[in-house]
């Protein structure tokens, strides 16, 4: 379906789904691809790391524990004031920095692992 959904895209938003998807893959092998709530590309390992939501005027990749990851690159450019997520928002034109974005997704699956580590030692201890 995400390859569909990059295809009906089609111009600089596909391309841009395209990129993103390849960087991903490239930074956490193993990463699950869903399609969710009514279209919305979700990539997941050990949780969900990141959704892809094409609107007119951007590609917004939603990081939905952005706030508790290290963005020294300041790629989060989106939902700022949130308590949990953080967002990028990439327009026709803008370039995305592939190495600091594939840092990004590796920070986000350590986070999960971390949570999911967290939670077995929690069930364990009871």
């Amino acid at each position: 379906m995400i390859d569909q959904r990059i295809a009906d895209l089609g111009g600089w938003r596909g391309e841009v789904l395209a990129q993103v998807r390849q960087l991903i893959h490239e930074a956490a092998p193993g990463v699950v691809e869903e399609w969710k709530w009514r279209g919305t590309p979700v990539w997941s390992l050990g949780g969900i790391l990141c959704t892809g939501e094409s609107y007119k005027a951007a590609v917004k990749l939603t990081f939905l524990k952005g706030a508790s990851l290290p963005d020294p690159a300041r790629l989060f450019n989106a939902s700022l004031d949130g308590n949990a997520r953080r967002a990028i928002d990439i327009h026709e034109g803008d370039a995305l920095d592939a190495d600091a974005f594939r840092a990004l997704i590796r920070a986000a699956v350590e986070l999960n692992a971390m949570g999911s580590r967290s939670k077995g030692a929690r069930q364990r201890a009871s």
